[in-house]
């Protein structure tokens, strides 16, 4: 089956090789697109020299241009107490050479003004780059569900602003199809793909272990994938599929092209649905 849409390998997914090789790994897999994290979401994660003009930089565009690999999105942005939105803007600049056209963003600050006045500003540094900035509702966040990124994005009102839903986060965050109703169509950009276990954690500890450690394939869990992909516009889909036990018997590649696999099946079994 063709990919119709701009399909892209999350970093996550495979965060056991570095983002040069990562561009490798999209394109003898399938995939249209990457996805670059360019600041660690956690203090565990490998640090590589990704913002600026460094070696690994400029061999991530070297990548890019022999393989024909387009960068998708840049992550991983928080809003925090603390934050200074401006100390972004180095990354953005190297999200924006690379060509990078979304940055997935979460919001780490109970103070929702600040937050709102945060978001705005971050879309208004990135706007002159052609950044647009997504809210991923996580549970554990400030920004747990649906409808608080709702209220967000009406209290930012950017033009360069946007919610990314992570079928995952939907699933636990006590989230409704109903719910996405309330987004504003210009607000869908991009989303991702995964897939869980039926049964869903009870704790954060839970949830966050599944999220990063624990992930299903496309088409391989509990989550009713059909139903969300059937309420969402059809956007560009980044797949997000990370699973500490699949990685120790299959390479990068192997897990890339199985979870491409799952997906274009699953947009199938939608299609034929809508027909």
């Amino acid at each position: 089956m063709a990919i119709e849409r701009p399909i892209g390998l999350a970093a996550l997914t495979v965060l056991d090789v570095s983002p040069a090789n990562q561009i490798i790994v999209a394109a003898e897999a399938g995939y249209t697109h990457v996805g670059l994290r360019l600041i660690p979401a956690t203090p565990t994660e490998p640090v590589y020299a990704t913002v600026g003009d460094t070696p690994l930089i400029r061999e991530v565009e070297r990548r890019l241009k022999e393989t024909g690999i387009k960068v998708l999105d840049i992550e991983i942005f928080r809003l925090k107490p603390d934050t200074r939105v401006i100390n972004f803007l180095p990354v953005l600049e190297t999200g924006a050479r690379l060509g990078a056209s979304q940055v997935l963003l979460a919001g780490n600050d109970p103070d929702k003004n600040r937050l709102a006045d945060n978001f705005a500003q971050l879309c208004e540094i990135a706007a002159p780059l052609g950044i647009a900035i997504n809210i991923e509702p996580m549970p554990w966040t400030d920004i747990p569900n649906v409808n608080s990124g709702v209220e967000l994005l009406k209290a930012a009102n950017q033009n360069n602003q946007g919610m990314i839903i992570d079928p995952l986060h939907f699933d636990r965050g006590a989230n409704t199809l109903e719910d996405l109703k309330n987004v504003p169509k210009d607000c869908w950009r991009y989303m991702q793909l995964c897939d869980g276990t039926k049964e869903k954690p009870k704790d954060t500890e839970g949830l966050l272990y599944q999220a990063r450690n624990y992930r299903l394939s496309p088409g391989r869990g509990g989550i009713d994938l059909v139903s969300l992909l059937k309420a969402l516009p059809e956007m560009p889909i980044s797949i997000e599929c990370c699973n500490d036990e699949f990685a120790l018997s299959h390479s990068p590649i192997e897990r890339a092209k199985m979870y491409l696999e799952d997906t274009k099946k699953l947009l199938k079994q939608v299609a034929e649905l809508n027909d």
